[in-house]
């Protein structure tokens, strides 16, 4: 018996979610991430530090990163409309797919620079190195840490935790790189270490990358087992298979799955919401929240009769 208006909706916990105080988080992070990379881009240019001018793109990018990551924060939140009945949830996975793009572009820059100045290395303040990239790591593993407490509520949130983390341990090989030159005169190093820092960002962008190609093409998203999800409903005590099984993401937090769902001879008409909610019941263990079924029963006839 079709029913095509049948949703389940099943919400996180958001209990030790604060809405304002992420938003502080964010506000905070781009403040800090912005002034460090203007100060780190004048070091580095001054000081003829490739590491740490790379590291000052690294954090524009960043910087970029956390304010498409709150506006998409906050665009998620709007109510749906008659024209986007869903509201604005995508906005999360396109702005994930925006900052992969973002750093993949500040790779290439970074390793283009380093391969020239490889060949035609540049003399190098290695103490000023040294300082700037030790401040990066005190602001990067500061603003990190503003995000700590909600990283498990929210995937952009978490997103840009483990960036931050990632940024605070680049600046770690800056000042490895800076201490090395100060002690030995090899200028290449900065070059080098460069180099090191991209792959560091690559190797983690495109997992990223990868991840948002495939939600934003309305895939099953990588933490949830398809063959799983339909052998458990089809554990469902009445109901006999299950066909047409969609799962893709609204949001980077929220997904959605729609299915047909064919139910054993003689199960009751009383009885179908029941089954419904069993079904939804499983979907939520995969971290599926929103559910449209669409049930029919064996032969295509269910029973009249009241439980």
């Amino acid at each position: 018996m079709p029913d095509n208006h049948s949703h389940g909706h099943s919400h996180h916990d958001h209990s030790h979610f604060d809405v304002q105080n992420v938003r502080k988080a964010f506000i905070w992070g781009i403040a800090l991430n912005i002034t460090f990379t203007v100060v780190e881009a004048i070091v580095g240019y001054l000081g003829g530090s490739l590491a740490v001018m790379a590291d000052a793109g690294h954090n524009l990018a960043d910087t970029a990163s956390l304010v498409i990551a709150l506006l998409a924060f906050r665009l998620a939140l709007a109510k749906p409309t008659p024209k986007y009945t869903y509201g604005y949830k995508k906005a999360t996975i396109l702005a994930a797919l925006a900052n992969a793009i973002i750093l993949l572009l500040a790779i290439i820059a970074i390793v283009y620079e380093a391969i020239e100045r490889i060949s035609s290395p540049v003399e190098i303040n290695g103490k000023v190195v040294m300082i700037t990239a030790g401040i990066g790591i005190f602001i990067n593993g500061f603003t990190a840490m503003l995000f700590f407490k909600s990283k498990e509520n929210d995937l952009n949130v978490k997103g840009a935790y483990l960036h931050l983390m990632a940024d605070a341990l680049v600046s770690v090989g800056v000042v490895i790189s800076g201490a090395i030159i100060m002690f030995s005169g090899f200028y290449w190093i900065d070059s080098v270490v460069s180099i090191v820092v991209a792959i560091v960002i690559f190797i983690s962008t495109w997992v990223l990358l990868k991840q948002t190609l495939r939600i934003s093409m309305d895939g099953v998203p990588h933490n949830i087992d398809f063959t799983e999800v339909a052998e458990e409903i089809a554990k469902v005590e009445g109901v006999k298979s299950v066909h047409h099984l969609h799962i893709w993401a609204l949001s980077t937090t929220q997904t959605a799955l729609t299915a047909h769902i064919v139910l054993k001879s003689g199960i009751s008409l009383s009885g179908i919401p029941k089954i419904k909610d069993e079904i939804r019941h499983e979907a939520s263990h995969f971290g599926i929240n929103h559910c449209t079924l669409e049930t029919e029963c064996e032969g295509d006839k269910c029973e009249h009769k009241e439980d």
